[in-house]
């Protein structure tokens, strides 16, 4: 009977663990594409135009164009860690994340914002500042 009430006990935090990661969203994919460096995934999330801003230069960019951007940006500057410092936003609402990425090519201090349009959110906004 003990074996079975563990065996219980064991299952249910299996299943709720594999629930909580099933829900991550946007959020937590766009922080998990940037720890990868990956653009591709980075661009699953972003709004049709897109404001990026690298090193002080910004521009507003098509989602086709962002991509491309950063594809660039990730192949000049391999992610050695991205360590999320600050995230907020109203509940339900926009959402912004603000980390440190040490690439092979520098640190930099990186932000995003993501808007809700409809039922989900898209990346509109992304900052990488020299630390």
């Amino acid at each position: 009977m003990k074996k079975l009430i563990f065996l219980l006990g064991v299952l249910a935090a299996c299943g709720m663990f594999t629930a909580f990661t099933l829900m991550a969203g946007p959020f937590e994919d766009v922080i998990s594409a940037i720890k990868q460096g990956d653009a591709g995934n980075l661009g699953k999330h972003l709004d049709n135009t897109v404001e990026i801003n690298m090193m002080g230069k910004s521009n507003s960019y098509s989602k086709a164009q962002a991509e491309i951007i950063l594809k660039d940006f990730f192949g000049k500057n391999s992610v050695k860690s991205f360590e999320l410092i600050h995230k907020g936003g109203p509940e339900g609402g926009s959402q912004f994340g603000v980390g440190n990425l040490v690439t092979s090519g520098g640190n930099y201090r990186t932000s995003f914002f993501l808007q809700k349009k409809g039922s989900t959110f898209v990346l509109n906004e992304l900052r990488f500042e020299n630390k």
